[in-house]
């Protein structure tokens, strides 16, 4: 069972769990849209969809309809990977991001303690607990110092997991991931919106690219090796949180340079810098020590920053390309 199953990480994770074998279902929100893109192969692939992946409809706070389906569908693993992600917007709906992102991880793992059948459960922390850390890199060990409303939510719900697997003996599961990135990232991240414009900018579609602080560090990964990871954590013997990074830091104008540089620009020339975008509390020096799921998971990160941000122009690429199939 897999929440948040139409966003990056539930997508990559599900097609990853199919090439495994597994029957996938996923709880998504019900909305106005049906349109799912990232699972699109998967609902038009006749051997998969109705067959070994199904979708369950529910809102994080609907404990009721989620706790039917979870008795219903007995899941071995649950995957937790809903919420408001967005640490951005988190100081705009602080409530709502607290909401979601921390108390309805509380009513998952409450809901989870109750089943005869417990699974093995896995909550998608982030490195935003850290906040402002005196330590570089951190590791699991780290203090929680969280600076955004959306660092402060997963903090208590990093806690609440470890709380519940500790005095309830809960197989419960904190993967601390890092920034991750990919073709599939939500155009209002960061990277997203770099390289779109990138793309755009390259094929005349656009002619500047406004952004707020370009001094930020980020420890930026692939999306498709973090969710290999999530796996692997729920395969181990004994639960455990374990923090998923590159171990490299980078800063915005780092991306900027490597996306640009993608197509032969020269960022410089076309990156303005907008107050509108800056946050009100900014992290810094958030890089992150792998080396604990490096020894247990055998796990590493290997894309770099430059081959991630060449995949994701190129996809915005193509897509604009198609988008404007009179222009190209």
């Amino acid at each position: 069972m897999l929440t948040g199953i139409t966003g990056q990480d539930g997508s990559y994770l599900a097609e990853q769990l199919l090439k495994r074998d597994y029957i996938v279902h996923g709880l998504v929100r019900r909305t106005s849209s049906t349109q799912r893109v990232r699972l699109a192969p998967l609902f038009h692939d006749s051997e998969v969809y109705d067959k070994r992946l199904f979708l369950h409809y529910a809102d994080l706070d609907d404990t009721t309809t989620i706790r039917r389906i979870l008795l219903k569908t007995e899941p071995d693993e649950l995957y937790h990977l809903a919420g408001q992600s967005h640490v951005g917007a988190s100081f705009e709906i602080p409530e709502t991001t607290c909401q979601f992102t921390g108390m309805g991880t509380l009513k998952l793992l409450e809901i989870v303690r109750d089943l005869a059948k417990k699974p093995r459960f896995l909550h998608i922390s982030s490195s935003e607990i850290f906040g402002r850390p005196d330590d570089v890199p951190q590791n699991e060990e780290t203090a929680m110092r969280p600076v955004t409303p959306y660092g402060v939510a997963k903090s208590f719900a990093t806690n609440m997991v470890r709380l519940y697997r500790d005095s309830f003996g809960l197989f419960a599961c904190n993967a601390i991931c890092y920034n991750h990135e990919s073709e599939r990232r939500g155009e209002s991240f960061v990277t997203r919106k770099i390289t779109k414009a990138v793309a755009s900018i390259s094929l005349g579609l656009q002619d500047k690219l406004k952004l707020g602080s370009l001094d930020g560090l980020r420890d930026w990964g692939y999306a498709p090796e973090y969710t290999e990871a999530m796996w692997r954590m729920l395969q181990q013997p004994e639960p455990d949180d374990y923090v998923l990074a590159t171990g490299v830091a980078n800063s915005i104008r780092d991306f900027l340079a490597a996306a640009f540089g993608a197509v032969d620009l020269d960022w410089q020339n076309y990156v303005e810098q907008d107050p509108r975008y800056m946050r009100p509390s900014e992290v810094t020096q958030l890089v992150g020590d792998a080396a604990k799921a490096k020894a247990k998971l055998g796990w590493t990160a290997t894309t770099t920053l430059q081959e991630l941000a060449r995949r994701m122009v190129q996809s915005d690429r193509e897509q604009l390309s198609q988008a404007n199939p009179t222009r190209f």
